[in-house]
Order: structure tokens, then C-alpha cells, then sequence
């Protein structure tokens, strides 16, 4: 009883909202709108089978690298986070991280879930880590808990998951011919034509584009042909938005005749020295962006990771496993001259960029202005505070930045970035503080006590300008 009531006091029904507007603005507007999810890791295949989990270990710690980070810095060994252990003995790691999460905001979200998923209002600890993963497996089972039942629960009406150009969108396809009522839309990420890097690895992977395409890739034109193939078959299957997930931006002046030549080289099987590798990757980008302005979709832009710090766990686990973190390369000018050189030829779609390192949350916000040219509310976006940021303090200070040099209103809102079908609770989390914020604004007399003009732009933000900057 006297978890329970920790967990009421807590986390009750004004979790976060601190006066009277935010409690109004979030109850009579926020929580009453629809969820766009305009971009997710979540796997079409999952939704398409929509099959039962077998317990929350399936549902809640598979793949979610933001977990499996704080597990191993609460000094679990790797056995139960991604190794051999059961479902349970790694369940119950994390129910003993748990409580060490305390002023993370995994703590919010676990609750957050455990709630609006299961109506379980209990802390999660090593003392209820057993009776919780008993009742969620055994409610797991049943047909209101398979994926589409959850989507539906949280009044989620568009998904955008992410996808390779080489993917046949196959589930995808099924999902539209069961009627399964979300919208499930893919997304284009074509990161791996920009990873020269290895170049082995990027030469398998266009021996795969070659293969899916017919085209024979022997020279930089031919690879945009079959490019081009792809991007025309993912419009096709409903796709309207790009996704790119880059270090930072390229922008480096060539000629045509150098792309060749360097793409010659990569294709033989050569190493590029940065210089030539900054070439292509400014090329590459560009073409690509072409390609989306030509179709209007909306293009995705999420700078600043460093990844794969640890070389050891890369070569055991492989990408995503939780072994990145924020860099902090210079981004104003290569962004600007990218966006420019696009402005310049009028081949600059709707755009949305998103910044890892909080020091450049200011340099984002101004960027967006310089590129709006008066066609559509907000055709510039700086997107949400992404992965390391999506926490209290990055989501207020991603706000406050918006608002201070551009325009709050025309925002369209939070996405989950997540692999867990229980993440939609993040878009409850992020519209309590926007919520909050607005309320407290308003309250101190720096907004109007004008609660039909707050509630419809809360509303604007949570919902209605995604729905119409996308075109959902």
C-alpha cells in the first residue's frame, strides 16, 4: 500500500503541470489530441504480424538502448542486457536499475508506461519486479495488448517508421491490405549510400541496390538511377518523407567529373581520404535532397551523434546498442551553405532539423528563419529535442529557444524516436511541459490569460500542424 501511494503522489493526474492554465491546457486540450508519430524505429513487420509479446521483457527492454545504457551503468553484466539470460533474469536487472534512474527520465517514462499501458500504479523495484512481470505477461496475452490494440489505445492515427531504400516495404503492403486503422507510413533513410567509410561494406550494400533494382551500378550516375528507382517505388507505397541521420552536414564546392572519380575509386575498393569522402557525401546530399523536392516530401535532417565510441562492443553487438553519445563538430556553416546551395537552385523542400548538442540549440532556431520564404506555416522546422535532449530540462530549453527566435505556434510537435511500442507516452510527457510552460507564461503575465487562444495553440502544436505539414 505504501508503494502505491508514493506512486499516486507521484505520478497523478498532474504530473508536471504546476498551475491552474497548464492543468486546463493539458486536460482540455493536449490530452484530448490524436498522435502523429512522424518518426519511430519501430518495425513494420511487428505491426503487420501483430502478434502477442510473450512478457514486457519482449516488449519493453528488447532493442531499447537508452535502458540497456543505464542497466550497464548500474553495474549489470552484459549477460542480462543483451547476452543469454532469461526474459526474467533480465527484467529483474532492470527492475534493480530502476530506482537508480531517479532524476532520469527513464524513471518518468517506466512509470508512465507501467500506467497508461497496464493501470499498474506501483513503483517498480527488486521488491515488485515479480508480481509486475507476472500480470503484464499474463495481460500481454491477450487481443487488447497486441500492437495494433496498443496503438489504438494511445490514440496514435500516423506512424512513420524508418526505412533502406533496398527494403521491399512488403509489411508495410499488408498492413494496408488488412485495414489495420493506424496509418503506417515508411520513411526514406538512405544513410548507407553516405558511409564510405568501409568501403567493403558500402560496396556489399550496393551490390544489394544493384540487385533490387537491375541497375548496374559501375558509375555515380547509375547509382542515382537506382536511387531514383527506389525513391520513385517508396512514393508509390505512401512514402512522403526523407530521413537522414549524419554526423554533420557537407556542403564542399566539386565538379561532376570528381564525384566519378571518386565514386570510381570506392567502387574499386579504395579507402577515400576525408577530403574525397567529404566530396561525395556533399554530392550525395544534395542529389538526395533533389529527389525529395521533386516528389515535395518533407526531408529529415538529425546531426551531431557520435557513434560507435566503443569499438569493442561495435564489433560484438553492432550498431544502436547504446555506445553513442553527443559530438560537438561545428555546424553553422555547413548547414547554411547545404541549405543555400538548395535555396539557390529552388530545390529546397520541407525541411526539419534536429541537433543533438544542446549548444547548438540557438544556431538551429535562427538557421530555420533564413530559409522560410512565406509558401507554407513553417516550412522550416527545428524538430523536437531528440534522443540525449527528450528530457524535462532539453525539452524546455528546445521550447524556449523556439519561441524566443521563431515561431512556437507553427511547431509540429513530438515524435517518439523509439523501438518500443509502449513509447507513446513520451508525447504525454512532452505536451504536460509544453503545457506547463505556456501556463506558467501566462500566469506570470507574459501571456494573455486567454485560454481559448492558449488551448488552440497547444492544440496546433500537439496535433493539428503535423496533420497539415505533412499532409496526413
Amino acid at each position: 500500500m505504501k508503494n502505491e501511494k508514493c506512486m499516486k503522489e507521484f505520478l497523478d493526474n498532474n504530473f508536471l503541470l504546476q498551475n491552474g492554465t497548464a492543468e486546463h491546457l493539458y486536460h482540455e486540450h493536449a490530452a484530448r489530441m490524436p498522435i502523429i508519430d512522424y518518426h519511430c524505429h519501430l518495425s513494420p513487420a511487428m505491426i503487420a504480424e501483430n502478434r502477442n509479446f510473450s512478457n514486457l521483457t519482449q516488449a519493453w527492454l528488447a532493442g531499447d538502448h537508452y535502458k540497456w545504457r543505464a542497466m550497464r551503468t548500474n553495474g549489470v553484466n552484459e549477460r542480462f542486457i543483451t547476452g543469454e539470460a532469461t526474459d526474467r533474469e533480465k527484467f529483474e536487472k532492470w527492475a534493480e536499475t530502476v530506482p537508480s534512474t531517479l532524476g532520469n527520465p527513464l524513471y518518468h517514462w517506466t512509470h508512465l508506461e507501467l500506467q497508461r499501458y497496464f493501470n499498474i500504479h506501483t513503483l517498480l523495484s527488486p521488491q515488485t519486479a515479480g508480481t509486475i512481470f507476472e500480470k503484464t505477461a499474463e495481460m500481454l496475452q491477450h487481443e487488447d495488448y497486441r500492437p495494433v490494440s496498443l496503438l489504438n489505445r494511445m490514440q496514435v492515427q500516423v506512424v512513420c517508421t524508418t526505412d533502406d531504400p533496398v527494403d521491399d516495404l512488403a509489411h508495410h503492403q499488408k498492413i494496408r491490405r488488412l485495414g489495420i486503422p493506424v496509418r503506417i507510413v515508411p520513411a526514406w533513410r538512405p544513410d548507407k549510400v553516405l558511409n564510405t567509410g568501409d568501403p567493403k561494406t558500402f560496396n556489399t550494400y550496393l551490390d544489394l541496390l544493384s540487385s533490387v533494382t537491375g541497375v548496374v551500378i559501375d558509375s555515380y550516375n547509375h547509382l542515382l538511377e537506382a536511387l531514383q528507382k527506389r525513391h520513385d517505388y517508396f512514393h508509390e507505397q505512401g512514402c512522403r518523407l526523407s530521413d537522414h541521420g549524419l554526423e554533420n552536414f557537407y556542403a564542399e564546392n566539386y565538379l561532376t567529373r570528381d564525384i566519378q572519380l571518386i565514386f570510381n575509386k570506392l567502387r574499386a575498393g579504395s579507402e577515400l581520404i576525408p577530403a574525397e569522402a567529404d566530396k561525395y557525401r556533399s554530392a550525395m546530399l544534395f542529389d538526395l535532397a533533389v529527389m525529395d523536392h521533386e516528389k515535395s516530401w518533407v526531408q529529415q535532417f538529425h546531426i551531431g551523434a557520435r557513434r560507435n565510441n566503443n569499438t569493442r562492443m561495435f564489433r560484438k553487438l553492432g550498431a544502436d546498442s547504446g555506445f553513442d553519445s553527443i559530438d560537438d563538430k561545428p555546424l553553422a556553416s555547413t548547414m547554411g551553405q547545404f541549405l543555400d546551395r538548395l535555396e539557390t537552385e529552388h530545390k529546397l523542400t520541407k525541411t526539419i532539423l534536429y541537433n543533438l548538442n544542446p549548444g547548438h540549440n540557438e544556431v538551429m532556431s535562427t538557421m530555420i528563419g533564413n530559409f522560410q520564404d512565406g509558401s507554407v506555416p513553417g516550412r522550416m522546422q527545428w524538430g523536437s529535442a531528440w534522443w540525449f535532449l527528450d528530457q524535462k530540462d532539453g525539452m524546455e530549453k528546445q521550447l524556449r529557444a523556439l519561441a524566443n527566435h521563431g515561431l512556437l505556434a507553427r511547431f509540429v510537435g513530438m515524435l517518439t524516436d523509439s523501438r518500443s511500442i509502449l513509447s507513446f507516452s513520451r508525447h504525454e510527457y512532452f505536451r504536460r511541459i509544453l503545457c506547463n510552460m505556456i501556463g506558467r507564461d501566462a500566469e506570470n503575465g507574459e501571456m494573455p490569460d486567454d485560454r481559448e487562444l492558449l488551448g488552440r495553440m497547444v492544440e496546433d502544436i500537439c496535433y493539428n500542424n503535423a496533420k497539415n505539414y505533412f499532409e496526413f
